[in-house]
């Protein structure tokens, strides 16, 4: 089976959470500017961003993106 990203969840994790992508930004060490990038999908995270992202998050680097079978 192939899957392709679509639309990056990130966002709705956020609000799930209560954290904001400010909070997020600095307990990774990241400009806010970079995870917008992600979130308005004008980039994909790379597996290791994803992953970092995840495990501060809480939640499967799977959970991070709509996945379609293609």
């Amino acid at each position: 089976m192939k899957v392709e990203l679509g639309k990056c969840l990130l966002q709705e994790r956020l609000d799930e959470r209560g954290v904001s992508r400010e909070e997020l930004a600095r307990a990774l060490h990241y400009k806010p500017e970079r995870l917008a990038d992600y979130m308005e999908n004008k980039r994909v995270m790379p597996l290791q961003v994803a992953i970092s992202i995840a495990d501060t998050v809480g939640c499967g680097v799977r959970e991070l993106y709509e996945l379609r079978e293609s």
